[in-house]
C-alpha cells in the first residue's frame, strides 16, 4: 500500500466492513456509510468539490434498485464506490505519447522543490528500461545554483547523456542545442527540465509558454509533490491554464501525506495522472493505474502490481535454480538471504502486504510483532556474519558459533536462534513442496517467482 493512502484506507475499509456484515441495507444506512466516507475524504485532503461530486453520483445509484435487489447488497456498495473512486482518479492508465518523430520532447514543469529534476532522471531511465528510448536530457533551468550540474551528475550516475552545460546561455538557446544535437546524434527522447519558483509567477509561466512554443512537446508533464496536498493540486491547474499539460507525475508518494492530490488532482485539471515516484531510488518509478489505486484504497489489494514487481526483481535464472534446490532437498541459508533481499526489493513487507486482498489486520499484527523492513535487514545481516561453511549446512551451529556470529551482525544470540528457526521453518515447507512436484511448487513460490517448468 502507498503510505499517503494508509490512512484512508484504514476509514474506508472500517466503514465497508459494517455495510458488508449487514444483510439489507436502508436508504439511512447507505447515508450514513456516506456521511463517514465524507468525513473521510474531507480528513484526506480531497478538494471539497471533488468529494460533493464524488458522494453525489456514488448515492444516486447506491440507493437504487441496483443495490436493494441484491444478494450482496453491502459488496455491491463497494463495487460502486470503487467503481466511482477509479472516475475520480482518471479511469485507465494514460501512456506517455512517444508515437512522434524523434526527437520527441517531453517538458518537465512545476514548482522548486517538487522533485522536478530528480524526476527527470528518474523518466529517462524509465524510458530507457520499459521503453528502450535513448533519451538526451537538458536543463534549461539558469537560476537556481547548480541546478544544471545537478542533472549531470544523475545523468553519469545513471547512463544517460545529459546536454553540455555551456555558461550564459538563455534557456531558448539551450533548447535549440538540444534538438540540434537529438538529431545530430540519434537521440529518440529530449527531456526538458524547465526552471521552477516557489510559487506560480508572471515570469515563471512566461518562460515556460516560450520554451512550449519553441519545443512543440508531445508530453508536458507536471511535476506536483503529493506531500503538499491541495498546493500541488492548485499549481498544476495554473500551469495547465497556461500550457497544454499532458499529464501528471506525482511524487514521493512513499511519504506520509494524507492522499488527497492523487484523488483531486485529475478532477480538477482535467488532466491524467500518468506516473507515480514511489521512492528515492533512480528506478522507483511506476506508471499510474486508477483500478490498482482503488483497489488499494478500499483494502482489495492489488496483485495484478505485486506479479508485475515481482517479475521485474526476480531473474528467471534465479527462480529456476530456486527450484531445482528446492525439488533436491538442497535450500540453505544462502537461499534465504536471497529470498530476504528480494522481499526488499519489491517494498518490503509493507509494499508487498499492500498489494494483497484483505491483509489489515495482518498488518497491524505484523506491526505489533515488530516484523518490518528493518528485521529483515537485520536477518539478512545475521546470515551474512556466518561462514559459506556454516550457511551450506546448519548442524555445524553450537553455542561459541553463535555467539559469534551475534557479535558479527551485532545482535543478540536471542535474534540469531530466531533466524535459524525461521530457516528451519522454511526449509520444511520447501520440502513439502517439493513432495507435491510441479504443480506444488507453483502454488507455494510467490507471485512472479514461479519458474517457467
Amino acid at each position: 500500500m502507498k503510505a499517503i493512502f494508509n490512512l484512508l484506507s484504514e476509514r474506508l475499509t472500517k466503514i465497508f466492513d459494517g455495510l458488508k456484515k449487514r444483510g439489507a441495507l436502508s436508504e439511512a444506512d447507505v447515508d450514513a456509510a456516506l456521511r463517514e466516507v465524507r468525513i473521510a475524504l474531507l480528513e484526506a485532503d480531497v478538494a471539497l468539490s471533488v468529494v460533493r461530486d464524488f458522494i453525489d453520483l456514488v448515492r444516486e445509484r447506491a440507493v437504487g434498485e441496483e443495490v436493494t435487489r441484491s444478494v450482496t447488497p453491502g459488496q455491491m456498495v463497494v463495487k460502486i464506490v470503487n467503481d466511482h473512486l477509479v472516475e475520480m482518479l482518471g479511469g485507465g492508465s494514460s501512456d506517455l505519447n512517444l508515437s512522434v518523430s524523434p526527437p520527441a520532447a517531453v517538458m518537465m514543469v512545476g514548482l522548486q522543490g517538487s522533485g522536478k529534476t530528480t524526476t527527470t532522471a528518474k523518466v529517462a531511465v524509465f524510458l530507457r528500461d520499459r521503453h528502450r528510448k535513448k533519451s538526451l536530457m537538458a536543463s534549461l533551468d539558469i537560476r537556481r545554483p547548480a541546478a544544471q550540474q545537478q542533472l549531470a551528475v544523475l545523468g553519469k550516475e545513471n547512463g544517460i547523456e545529459t546536454l553540455p552545460i555551456v555558461p550564459f546561455e538563455t534557456p531558448e538557446m539551450i533548447t535549440k542545442r538540444a534538438f540540434d544535437v537529438a538529431r545530430k546524434e540519434g537521440f529518440d527522447i529530449i527531456l526538458l527540465d524547465t526552471a521552477g519558483r516557489l510559487h506560480v509567477d508572471e515570469e515563471l509561466m512566461g518562460e515556460a509558454e516560450a520554451i512550449y512554443k519553441m519545443a512543440n512537446p508531445s508530453e508536458t508533464l507536471f511535476v506536483a509533490d503529493s506531500l503538499t496536498g491541495q498546493d500541488a493540486v492548485n499549481a498544476a491547474k495554473s500551469f495547465n491554464e497556461r500550457l497544454k499539460v499532458t499529464g501528471i507525475v506525482l511524487t514521493r508518494i512513499d511519504g506520509d501525506a494524507r492522499g488527497g492530490a492523487a484523488l483531486s488532482i485529475k478532477a480538477v485539471t482535467g488532466q491524467p495522472i500518468k506516473l507515480l515516484g514511489t521512492g528515492e531510488k533512480i528506478d522507483a518509478l511506476e506508471v499510474f493505474h486508477p483500478d490498482r489505486i482503488a483497489s488499494r484504497i478500499l483494502g482489495m489489494g492489488d496483485v495484478v502490481s505485486l506479479v508485475e514487481k515481482a517479475q521485474e526483481t526476480v531473474a528467471e535464472e534465479e527462480a529456476e535454480e530456486l527450484a531445482r534446490k528446492v525439488q533436491k532437498g538442497q535450500f540453505d541459508l544462502d537461499d534465504m538471504a536471497k529470498q530476504l533481499r528480494q522481499v526488499r526489493k519489491m517494498g518490503g513487507m509493507g509494499g508487498i502486504l499492500g498489494m494483497l486482498p484483505g491483509v489489515g489486520k495482518v498488518k497491524s499484527q505484523l506491526k505489533n510483532a515488530n516484523i518490518d523492513d528493518r528485521s529483515l535487514a537485520r536477518q539478512e545481516a545475521i546470515i551474512l556474519s556466518m561462514t559459506p561453511a556454516e550457511r551450506k549446512n546448519p548442524k555445524l551451529f553450537n553455542g561459541s558459533r553463535r555467539r559469534r556470529i551475534a557479535s558479527g551482525a551485532g545482535t543478540t544470540v536471542q535474534e540469531v536462534n530466531r533466524v535459524l528457526k525461521q530457516f528451519q521453518e522454511m526449509s520444511r515447507a520447501m520440502k513439502r513442496m517439493s513432495k507435491l512436484g510441479n504443480k506444488g511448487m507453483m502454488r507455494g513460490m510467490p507471485p512472479g517467482m514461479m519458474p517457467r517448468l
